[in-house]
């Protein structure tokens, strides 16, 4: 099987306009507007992290209907500060990655945002395996975000997932992803990256 590239980072955020001050006080760039995912019930915007690669900020979209499932990256739960929740890996045959992902990576679902489509696999729950630091797996259908976005110079450095379970954590990746950048440490749940920014780097 094909591995999986890196495809995107999610901010999650109680509202999309906090989400988005929070990175634009951060990384000193604007970002993008994104659009509505009506099948979730929520909204995003985006950010250029590269070529191929992208940052999303995401939220309930109070306007739209709540859908009579759970929303993806555990959104129905999210409380706090906007920060970097999850990560996202698009492969080539998603079907087939699913074979190889962690237990309750999801199902497969078809999802658009306007001229985009796409294929994801979401948990029943809403909730990712490893307590949320496994990624999301996607799989596109034509264009896709990140070569389409205005290019700030904003460059992923690296991604550090804290977990418990590290070592459990790598071997699941193993199969689904190869990234240099990418760091499994022990340690509580949870995301940092580092973004090289015109002005220097950047925590996120």
């Amino acid at each position: 099987m094909a591995l999986g590239e890196l495809d995107h980072l999610v901010v999650s955020s109680a509202s999309l306009s906090e989400g988005i001050a929070y990175i634009e006080d951060l990384l000193a760039v604007p970002m993008t507007e994104g659009g509505d995912h009506p099948l979730m019930g929520t909204h995003n915007a985006l950010l250029s992290l590269g070529p191929d690669l992208y940052l999303e900020v995401i939220a309930v979209n109070p306007e739209a209907p709540a859908p009579d499932h759970a929303r993806w990256f555990d959104l129905d739960y999210f409380t706090g500060p906007a920060r970097l929740t999850n990560w996202a890996v698009r492969v080539p045959d998603l079907h087939g990655a699913l074979l190889h992902a962690p237990v309750g990576s999801g199902d497969e679902l078809s999802l658009s945002r306007g001229d985009y489509r796409w294929d994801m696999a979401v948990p029943a729950d809403g909730r990712l395996p490893f307590t949320n630091c496994a990624p999301g797996l996607l799989s596109w259908h034509g264009k896709m975000p990140a070569p389409v976005l205005p290019d700030h110079g904003l460059r992923l450095s690296s991604l550090s997932i804290s977990h418990p379970e590290a070592e459990a954590l790598r071997v699941a990746l193993g199969p689904l992803v190869a990234d240099a950048r990418i760091t499994v440490v022990d340690g509580a749940p949870g995301l940092s990256a580092q973004i090289e920014t015109p002005d220097g780097q950047v925590t996120l």
